[in-house]
């Protein structure tokens, strides 16, 4: 399926084109141009997002044992909007160099992750309460800090600001550029292999923290590894493409209901699965109004919100 959705992301869109013609060398110059620089980045960008949304999402639901988690859950999404909204309000006033422009945005979507990650772990430790729960009343509390950040920036913000607010939170791939997307990459490949390396510890944290401890798993180190490399992953997504929900939701289910509960099979099956549906939900928003497009987080929120109610119809007790 992911083969396919590349060949579609590649070769379908308001300028169409055949590949063959690229790997022959007929294309014309504008088809070069619109492989290499606009639909390259964007697919490429797409299918790693996708993946890293998926794995992140597929970890997170194992490791807290929910499977309504997702990588929103812990306030990453939140703190990522929150650092990028500081950017795009006081960026100009921040005298950053001309070559370091092009990289802000996504810095600061960076570092709020960071931050709301590091502050998730500290607040819990302080408290020698690092569990599940915590974690995630904690999360809740800082989506809800989030969201008065983020309220008060727009409250400061200009017009032109508002606008670029608004189309970075609605989630769209369209910035996506070499320049910007290569040191994503690398980050969220690192988060993704790390976390294709915790699959059977998360096996046995099905059993219970205190069963898993008694097997020889190392429950806080687990925990602290799967959160940080979930966040970092999710928050280098973010920095480019913005909030998109839904992916790290739907998919581990969907390839849990194929494949089976083992993350060994999981999170792999899960980071495809992730990345040809990210694929075809961006050019579903490229095509559907040609020669503009919507906001990508439209199309997954779209097909994802019923997913989400089926689900919650599921798991209520008959």
């Amino acid at each position: 399926m992911l083969a396919l959705a590349l060949v579609f992301g590649f070769s379908v869109g308001a300028v169409p084109f055949s590949l063959l013609s690229l790997m022959t060398g007929t294309a014309s110059t504008l088809e070069n141009t619109v492989f290499y620089d606009i639909r390259g980045p964007r697919v490429v960008l797409a299918a790693f997002v996708g993946a890293s949304l998926a794995v992140s999402g597929a970890s997170l639901q194992g490791l807290f044992r929910n499977p309504l988690a997702d990588p929103g859950l812990i306030g990453v999404s939140s703190g990522g909007a929150l650092g990028a909204i500081f950017v795009i309000v006081f960026g100009a006033s921040l005298g950053l160099v001309d070559w370091f422009m092009p990289y802000a945005l996504p810095v600061g979507a960076v570092l709020g992750s960071i931050c709301v990650t590091l502050f998730l772990y500290a607040f819990a430790s302080y408290f020698g309460q690092f569990s599940v729960v915590t974690i995630l009343l904690v999360g809740i509390a800082v989506n809800a800090l989030a969201g008065v950040g983020i309220g008060a920036f727009q409250y400061l913000a200009d017009d032109g600001q508002l606008r670029s607010m608004v189309f970075w939170m609605m989630g769209s791939l369209g910035r996506a550029t070499w320049i910007t997307l290569l040191p994503a990459i690398v980050i969220m490949s690192i988060c993704m292999v790390i976390l294709i390396r915790y699959s059977r510890t998360l096996d046995l944290m099905q059993l219970g923290e205190h069963e898993a401890e008694f097997l020889g798993v190392d429950v806080t180190r687990v925990k602290r590894g799967v959160i940080l490399a979930s966040a970092a992953g999710v928050g280098a997504g973010v920095s480019i493409c913005g909030i998109i929900g839904f992916i790290g939701l739907v998919v581990p289910h969907l390839v849990r209901l194929s494949l089976g509960p083992s993350h060994s099979t999981l999170i792999p099956g899960a980071a495809l699965l992730g990345a040809a549906l990210m694929i075809l939900a961006d050019l579903v928003a490229r095509i559907m109004i040609t020669p503009a497009e919507i906001p990508v987080s439209l199309v997954t929120s779209a097909l994802g919100a019923p997913f989400f109610l089926w689900l919650i119809a599921r798991s209520r007790p008959v």
